[in-house]
């Protein structure tokens, strides 16, 4: 969703409203809140609620307290009260909502971590902010450079400055504990201001710096998701899906997060499967589990010795089979409870004049080679002028012994049925 500045040129490309994250209606931010309740009014007598959420650089966001009673929305831009000076944000949630949230999040309205908010930003305010934020991108590439100088083991990913430019903190990435303490030096003299390094995880990297992932749509954790949960493999195993390393992992480098997305509704139907380690017991053999289909409910089993002939059995009659082992009762075969499943499967919908089609209106190119061919062919058939004119004249001299030799074959036609009369007297 684009504010209402994001609007095009005369060529037609857009303009965007070039605010790199401070848009003033909140439309371009990351992680925006829909308040649900702003359309119901208080009771009478209720005060609303004090505390306002504030975000600032990449979906970092904090609760404050409006001490001063100051009548803001969604959108308008507040300085807030910081350990040293203060800092600039933008209101993104007010009201009851903003009580909910900091109770799901566990934060207590009277804690220390809840500060106040100062003000609304002023015009120099917002100018202080932007030189400040356009000077982000020089000083990381400057910071890199330092950080492989020194050779520390560390990925400077993410700078923010404060409001008023007075300090500026380092978000970094690293396997191992990096002892920083001659960066920070080099970094105070070089930028001249307050310096803080802040470590994050991989997926904090990722939420931070946002993406397309291999679904075409933005991430997840830049978006929406605020809380990660831990990702395992056995997720991928409950799925079914091929333990690909590369088609499993995200931008961040570890698993996906969306693979816990479906995860409850599989184990849910995996209660109703057996157990693919119990093998059917059979008088023509035993029989082991090899694939299982969780949407339409089958297990495919085959005999040992047998392995590429699979049976197809649905999973009440594999419970049933397994009730009668445990009561050391052996069933014939598995091809009885196999043939039940060979029904008629009904077409619910077919291709009408290539409808389904994606290229149905694609013309296929037509080679080159073919057109060479028929060109090559053409040229050999065409005969020259004077070929033209000799075949002519032997036309013309052939007409006559073809005529002189079907007289002759008919008058011999005529004298054979005397000749037979003849033969027949004598």
């Amino acid at each position: 969703m684009g504010c209402n500045s994001c609007s095009s040129n005369k060529e037609g490309q857009p303009k965007g409203c070039k605010n790199n994250g401070t848009c003033g209606t909140d439309g371009c931010n990351k992680l925006t809140v829909f308040d649900w309740l702003s359309n119901m009014s208080l009771p009478s007598g209720a005060t609303p609620f004090h505390c306002i959420e504030v975000r600032f650089k990449n979906g970092r966001k904090s609760f404050f307290k409006n001490v001063n009673n100051l009548s803001l929305h969604i959108g308008d831009i507040v300085a807030t009260e910081s350990t040293s000076g203060y800092d600039i944000g933008i209101v993104t949630l007010t009201g009851e909502l903003v009580r909910i949230q900091m109770k799901k999040k566990k934060i207590e309205i009277d804690s220390e971590e809840v500060k106040k908010i100062c003000r609304k930003a002023s015009q120099k305010d917002i100018d202080t902010w932007q030189k400040v934020r356009n000077r982000e991108k020089s000083i990381q590439v400057r910071s890199r450079e330092i950080a492989i100088r020194l050779q520390l083991q560390m990925k400077i990913s993410d700078i923010e400055f404060q409001g008023d430019g007075s300090k500026c903190t380092f978000y970094y990435t690293a396997e191992e504990r990096v002892d920083f303490r001659q960066l920070i030096k080099e970094f105070a003299k070089e930028f001249s201001t307050r310096i803080e390094m802040r470590q994050i995880g991989f997926r904090q990297e990722a939420a931070r710096l946002g993406g397309i992932g291999s679904c075409g749509r933005e991430l997840c954790c830049s978006t929406w998701l605020t809380d990660f949960r831990s990702v395992n493999t056995s997720a991928a195993r409950y799925q079914q899906l091929s333990l690909n390393p590369q088609k499993l992992a995200g931008q961040c480098g570890k698993l996906k997060c969306c693979l816990n997305y479906e995860l409850d509704a599989y184990i849910d139907a995996l209660k109703e499967f057996p157990k693919t380690e119990i093998k059917l017991q059979t008088e023509k053999g035993i029989a082991v589990c090899q694939k299982i289909d969780i949407f339409k409910g089958h297990l495919w089993y085959a005999y040992e010795g047998e392995w590429m002939n699979w049976h197809k059995i649905s999973v009440d009659h594999a419970n049933e089979i397994i009730e009668a082992n445990t009561k050391n009762e052996k069933i014939p075969s598995l091809e009885e409870f196999a043939s039940e499943l060979l029904q008629d499967t009904k077409i619910e919908f077919e291709n009408v004049v290539g409808q389904d089609s994606l290229t149905r209106f694609d013309r296929p190119k037509r080679s080159n080679r073919r057109r060479k061919k028929n060109r090559n062919q053409n040229k050999t058939k065409r005969p020259s002028k004077k070929q033209n004119v000799v075949t002519e004249k032997q036309k013309e001299g052939n007409k006559k012994p073809k005529n002189s030799n079907n007289k002759n074959n008919q008058r011999n036609r005529k004298r054979k049925p005397q000749q037979k009369k003849n033969n027949d007297k004598n």
